[in-house]
């Protein structure tokens, strides 16, 4: 008799080449059609429905209807943790020794579904941890609700959810964690606001002004 989570199912899911490609362009947090999907997959736009039918049914995406169109994303933080886990697992499964990106600007900063990746979430977390923002459990001390506070992410400021506030996320290029849950978001959504940085267009990058890089680690300490 089988014994736990049904790991195969998913694993299945996950595993086609066109799936995979697709959940890897829903990585950057956006909704996309699945005409939209079926292109950057490269197959038609039926194998497209196909395939996100079952992905829908096995829980790995939402769709989302508006107006004449369907939009689908990931179906949650915890679906883009699987993603990136499975990035750092490939990576280390063939050569090159690099890892993640060739791009410079996404190795620097980049979105990682809702919240900062990259060398810039890396260098947040870690700061988090040696400054003592961050208990062993990753709770926010009040040390860390001082500094959290200081760029307007307070208790009150987050959503009511399931999400953890604080949770670990294994960097895909780093290879060491940067910061997610619903503290990782409000902390990026923050940074957009404070003009510290913004998305690129169609793009995962989050590019710093030097100004707001300045600010940035200035912040961090």
């Amino acid at each position: 008799m089988r014994e736990g989570p049904d790991i195969a199912r998913i694993a299945a899911l996950v595993a086609d080449p066109a799936r995979s490609s697709m959940l890897l362009a829903l990585m950057d947090g956006r909704a996309l059609t699945a005409t939209e999907l079926s292109g950057l997959a490269g197959v038609t736009k039926q194998t497209a429905s196909g395939h996100l039918a079952k992905l829908v049914d096995g829980e790995v995406l939402a769709v989302e209807a508006q107006g004449r169109h369907r939009y689908f994303r990931l179906a949650g933080a915890h679906v883009a943790a699987l993603i990136e886990a499975l990035m750092v697992f490939s990576s280390d499964a063939a050569p090159p020794v690099r890892t993640g990106p060739k791009e410079p600007a996404l190795r620097k900063a980049r979105v990682c579904y809702d919240h900062l990746a990259g060398e810039m979430g890396v260098a947040l977390y870690d700061r988090a941890r040696e400054a003592g923002w961050l208990a062993e459990d990753l709770g926010v001390t009040e040390a860390g609700w001082s500094r959290f506070s200081a760029i307007g992410v307070t208790p009150d400021s987050l959503p009511r959810s399931n999400r953890p506030p604080c949770r670990a996320c294994l960097d895909w290029s780093q290879r060491r964690h940067h910061l997610a849950g619903l503290i990782g978001k409000a902390t990026l959504d923050r940074l957009f606001a404070l003009s510290w940085a913004r998305r690129l267009p169609s793009s995962r990058v989050v590019a710093f002004t030097p100004e707001g890089e300045r600010r940035f680690r200035e912040w961090i300490g």
